[in-house]
């Protein structure tokens, strides 16, 4: 893995995952890999909403200072030189609480948007599912969108949509803003233009959907009582989710009550602000945030997503993720998930925790400890049979969760929450310890799964470095040889050669002895019958019902 792959996974990997969970999860519902595109613009504005909010609110915030600095700046460049007017400006801004880095705080939101759209861009651009899909007037999604033909030119119509929304939008925000975040703003919607002009119609869709939610946005936050409007909406939305349960048809009981309880989550909002509108809250002070609490959960949740949880899969059976054609060491999977649950945790979610308010960062804090939890229990109680993964980190059957499966744990999670925010205000400290003690505990297990893991693999790659590897057969009397392939049935094999009639030529000269590769596609399915003979095989060993397998492989 080379030092830029590792930088990718861990700024955009995350967010190409997030992306990923949201399409797939989205897909579930509308049945449509386009309408999973507005549902994935949709989702991921909402999520970070409250990100692009306080990255404008500290724009503005930089934007307020530096219209109060610069008469006295501009007196004091104007007056003093060299070392002296270095000193001086430097007294101001001490005097004025200001840094010179705090210019950078204006341009937040565009450092934001950057790696938001790589992920997007790598995710979408190469989306194999998107391949021949229409949707309204595009025919594919995953080519330009050519909407408009004139004569032998073709005129792709999103880009400039997109670009034509992005612009209006940045008209209505940018009043009162100096030239230079103006320039700034109208420069990536050229860049945007050309760069996405000839892209996946697809990315191109949802980019436009990006910049139609930041136009509104834009609106909104004109209009009196935004808040009120956005209760209002909310719920106006939710009465459509839960309509939606007794109207849709083919809908299974899952989806019934996800669209239900996403129903009464957006009115609640409204129903508290009619219910308490004449009732005066006494003003609580807010608690201090608790950083170390914060970053305990995040260190915490990074080692078992990223280290435990992977070690152990691959420490079961190492030799199984190395591909004996090409050597390649199972631990850079393992450096692989690290990195990516570190993207997400240490890098990510603290820059949510950084341009938080404090009340905000109090919320992270518990958030972080419950979640922290939750995970654990999780891991531990929930979903620990899931059937049999491969090679490559996928598993062989589709599994799910039945109804009452889903039902306890959310029962147990709804139950923890209250009582694990209840610790986490009043024992902030232990809680700390708690989970920097849990954070050694998994380190030590990860790492007895990686010593695991480098030793069965050493053990493999001296076999791989022996350029002269030798089998012991005798000289003089009779060498059997039993080549098992694992999984590879023999009554496949008269459907492969029908199938592809070129593989009897290449296997030209060789005799095929039926039963005599895998009487099944598992390995207590297919070993007895190689060491005992066709008494052996599934049909009759199942013979003798009296016996457990265990018995019959022992024989």
């Amino acid at each position: 893995m080379s030092f830029l792959t590792a930088l990718e996974t861990l700024l955009i990997g995350p967010l190409k995952l997030l992306f990923e969970i949201i399409f797939v999860l989205s897909g579930r519902f509308v049945n449509h890999p386009g309408l999973s595109i507005i549902c994935l613009s949709l989702v991921m504005n909402i999520l970070v909403l409250p990100l692009y909010k306080r990255a404008d609110a500290m724009q503005e915030e930089s934007r307020d200072m530096d219209n109060k600095l610069r008469k006295g700046v501009s007196h004091i460049k104007k007056s003093f030189s060299g070392d002296e007017r270095m000193m001086i400006l430097q007294t101001y801004y001490r005097q004025n609480h200001y840094k010179p880095t705090n210019s950078l705080n204006g341009s937040v939101s565009l450092l934001l948007e950057i790696p938001f759209f790589m992920a997007a861009y790598q995710f979408l651009s190469s989306l194999e599912v998107l391949n021949g899909v229409s949707l309204g007037p595009i025919r594919d999604l995953s080519a330009p969108d050519g909407l408009i033909v004139i004569g032998s030119l073709t005129i792709n119509l999103l880009p400039v949509l997109m670009t034509l929304i992005n612009v209006i939008s940045s008209a209505l925000y940018l009043k009162g803003f100096p030239l230079k975040t103006k320039i700034q703003l109208y420069g990536m919607a050229l860049f945007f233009l050309v760069f996405l002009y000839t892209s996946p119609s697809g990315l191109v869709f949802y980019w436009t959907l990006n910049n139609l939610f930041s136009l509104v946005k834009t609106i909104f936050y004109k209009i009196k009582n935004p808040a009120k409007v956005l209760r209002f909406l909310m719920a106006i939305c939710g009465l459509g989710f839960i309509a939606s349960v007794f109207v849709l048809p083919g809908l299974t009981p899952k989806k019934k009550i996800f669209l239900a309880g996403l129903g009464v989550l957006l009115i609640l909002p409204l129903a508290k602000a009619v219910l308490f509108r004449n009732h005066k809250q006494k003003e609580k002070p807010i608690p201090s945030p608790n950083k170390k609490m914060f970053l305990a959960g995040c260190f915490f949740l990074t080692v078992l997503i990223g280290l435990l949880i992977p070690s152990t899969f691959v420490a079961a059976s190492p030799q199984e993720y190395i591909d004996v054609s090409y050597f390649h060491n199972p631990l850079w999977y393992i450096l692989s998930a690290l990195l990516m649950a570190a993207g997400f945790f240490l890098i990510w979610l603290r820059v949510f925790y950084w341009l938080a308010k404090p009340e905000g960062k109090v919320i992270f804090d518990r958030a972080v400890w419950i979640l922290s939890a939750i995970t654990t229990v999780n891991y531990m109680f929930f979903g620990t049979d899931l059937g049999i993964i491969s090679a490559s980190l996928q598993y062989e059957n589709t599994f799910g969760f039945s109804l009452t499966e889903i039902l306890i744990n959310t029962g147990v999670i709804l139950v923890l929450i209250p009582l694990l925010w209840f610790i986490a205000k009043k024992l902030p400290k232990a809680v700390t310890a708690t989970v920097l003690f849990a954070c050694i505990a998994l380190g030590l297990m990860s790492g007895l799964h990686l010593m695991t893991i480098k030793k069965s693999v050493d053990q493999l790659s001296a076999v791989q470095m022996d350029e002269n590897p030798t089998i012991q057969l005798s000289e003089d009397g009779q060498n059997v040889m039993v080549i098992m392939l694992d999984r590879a049935m023999g009554e496949y094999v008269p459907y492969l050669l029908n199938e592809k009639p070129e593989l009897k030529e290449q296997f030209e000269g060789f005799t095929w002895y039926a039963n005599t590769v895998s009487h099944g596609g598992f390995t207590n399915f297919g070993t007895p019958g190689l060491l005992g003979g066709y008494e052996y095989t599934p049909v009759e060993m199942n013979r003798r019902n009296d016996m457990l397998l265990v018995e019959k492989h022992n024989e």
